[in-house]
C-alpha cells in the first residue's frame, strides 16, 4: 500500500491513522494490537499530536500513548512514517523546537517524516513561521511540512515568502474533507496542484455515519453539522446500493478525489480498521461512480 511518490512529499500509505480522541479511549493492549495490525496491513502513516496548550490541553497525551504502544507492538522506526503537529495557540511563546523536543521525547524518536502546522485564532506571523520551519528542516527534525485549516490568504503568503527566500514551502494541507464538506479542499490551491490535500475528519466525528458521538468532535465551519446529520440517511442508502459500509464509502469518496494524496481516519477497534480497509479496493474499482452518486450531498458549495 505504501506509495513511492505522492503529493505529500514523502513516501507513505494511501491511508493513515489519526490519534485524536481514539487511543486514549481504548485499552492499552488494544492500541498495541491495532498499531501492529495497521502496519502489517500496509497502513504505515501515523498522525500523532501532542497537547500541552490550547483547546485540547485537557486531552490525554496521545504522543506518549503512541510511543509506548509502538514499542510494545515491536514495530521498528523504519516500518512507519510519523506526521507530527506544531501548534500556534501559544506561538511564539512556545516555539517549534520546544514543541518537537517534547513530542519526540514522549514518542521516543529523533525525527518525523512530516509535520503539520496547526490552525490559528488570529492571523499568524507567516514569514516567521516559514523561517522557523525551514530551520527545523535544516536541522533534520523532519523532511516536509503542511498546514492545518489555513485560509487562502495565509497559504498564498507562505508559498510566496518561501519561494522568494528559497525556503521549503508547505507541500500539503490537512483539511476537513468529506462527502458533505468539500469547499475547503476543492479550492484553487489544490485544483492547480500547488498543494495536495491530506483529508481528515472525513466522518465528521461519526455524524456522517449516523452515529451520535458523546466525545468532543471537530469544529463545524459554516454551521452545517445539523444538515450533515440529516445527510447520513442518504449516505447509508448509497452505501447499501454499492453493498458496502458507510465508512468504506466515505473513505473511497475521498480517495477518488484527484487532489487527495492521503486519507486520515480514526478508529477505536480492530473491527473498524478492517472494515475501513475495504475502501481501497472500492475507490480503485468504483471511484468515479461513487463521487457521482454522492455529488448531491455536498452541503457547502
Amino acid at each position: 500500500m505504501r506509495q513511492q511518490q505522492n503529493g505529500l512529499g514523502f513516501a507513505t500509505s494511501d491511508l493513515g491513522l489519526g490519534s485524536w480522541n481514539t487511543w486514549d479511549r481504548m485499552e492499552f493492549a488494544d492500541v498495541v494490537r491495532l498499531l501492529r495490525r495497521a502496519v502489517d496491513a500496509g497502513v504505515t502513516l501515523f498522525d500523532v499530536a501532542h497537547y500541552n496548550m490550547g483547546p485540547h490541553a485537557e486531552r490525554s497525551r496521545t504522543d506518549l500513548i503512541f510511543g509506548e504502544a509502538i514499542r510494545a507492538a515491536g514495530i521498528a522506526r523504519e516500518e512507519y512514517e510519523l506526521c507530527g503537529k506544531l501548534w500556534l495557540w501559544d506561538y511564539p511563546k512556545t516555539g517549534f523546537a520546544e514543541q518537537l523536543a517534547t513530542s519526540f521525547d514522549r514518542i521516543g524518536v529523533e525525527r518525523a517524516e512530516a509535520v503539520v502546522v496547526g490552525d490559528y485564532f488570529e492571523r499568524p506571523d507567516v514569514p516567521r513561521i516559514v523561517t522557523e520551519v525551514a530551520e527545523q528542516i535544516r536541522l533534520g527534525r523532519f523532511d516536509v511540512w503542511g498546514v492545518n485549516n489555513w485560509d487562502p490568504e495565509a497559504l498564498d503568503l507562505a508559498l510566496e515568502f518561501a519561494g522568494g527566500e528559497g525556503m521549503p514551502a508547505p507541500r500539503f494541507a490537512q483539511l476537513k474533507y468529506s462527502v458533505a464538506r468539500r469547499s475547503m479542499a476543492e479550492g484553487p490551491h489544490f485544483e492547480t496542484g500547488k498543494l495536495a490535500v491530506q483529508a481528515s475528519d472525513i466522518f465528521e466525528g461519526g455524524v456522517l455515519l449516523g452515529r451520535q458521538p458523546t466525545r468532543k468532535i471537530g469544529a463545524d465551519p459554516n454551521g452545517i453539522r445539523d444538515a450533515i446529520k440529516a445527510a447520513a440517511t442518504d449516505m447509508a442508502a448509497v452505501a447499501a446500493e454499492f453493498g458496502v459500509s458507510p465508512a468504506q464509502l466515505a473513505i473511497a469518496f475521498c480517495l477518488a478525489c484527484e487532489s487527495v494524496a492521503n486519507v486520515l481516519f480514526g478508529v477505536s477497534s480492530a473491527k473498524q480498521f478492517d472494515d475501513n480497509l475495504g475502501a481501497l479496493r472500492l475507490a480503485t474499482e468504483h471511484g468515479p461512480d461513487i463521487r457521482a452518486a454522492l455529488d448531491h450531498l455536498c452541503l457547502d458549495r
